[in-house]
């Protein structure tokens, strides 16, 4: 039996670091395409069948006419959109929702398939560099929402509690030095240079 999968592709950050300008319309570093363009490429040929979404209404994007989730609720950062994907994967029946940053010009589908491959039910992030990316990673969300739900109750917005607050319901990917380029984001113009 194939794992159903929801993907959200994170886009609602201002960019103040990179002057204004939305990170998922930054070109490639080959230029040929934007980095939504890429990202979603990617997703589709690692999960055909997944749906995907934009996580984060923002203006900017509205021209793609891609399918988009507002952050649920609004003005609390990535946990409000985490929290959207969460419920859309809910309503969608799907045993996985994958969470995706808009700025990694690098991810890969072998990154992509270590989080999904094997499906084990928890949810899986990727550990690079000595430290969790809750923003690549794959969530069960039955039990992720529980606890976004539960860290919002306490009056925390950082993902990094939520990942606390799921305990044995988390399993740590480690990613090699290697592996862990693909992890790499655009926050800053000088990071588009490495």
């Amino acid at each position: 039996m194939s794992t159903r999968i929801t993907i959200g592709l994170f886009v609602g950050g201002k960019g103040t670091r990179m002057g204004g300008l939305p990170k998922g319309l930054l070109r490639t570093p080959d230029g040929s395409q934007t980095l939504l363009e890429r990202l979603r490429g990617q997703c589709t040929r690692v999960a055909p069948d997944a749906s995907i979404y934009l996580v984060g209404k923002t203006p900017s994007y509205s021209a793609l006419d891609w399918p988009e989730l507002a952050d649920d609720p609004p003005g609390i950062g990535p946990l409000g959109g985490l929290r959207a994907l969460l419920l859309r994967a809910l309503a969608d029946e799907s045993q996985l929702a994958l969470a995706f940053s808009c700025d990694l010009p690098f991810l890969d589908e072998a990154a992509i398939d270590a989080l999904i491959a094997p499906f084990s039910g928890l949810t899986r992030v990727p550990v690079a560099h000595g430290r969790l990316q809750p923003l690549a990673a794959a969530y069960a969300p039955k039990a992720a929402l529980a606890a976004v739900d539960r860290s919002l109750s306490l009056g925390k917005h950082a993902l990094m509690h939520v990942l606390d607050l799921l305990g044995a319901e988390l399993e740590r990917v480690d990613f090699d030095d290697d592996r862990a380029r693909a992890l790499s984001d655009w926050d800053t113009p000088e990071d588009m240079q490495r």
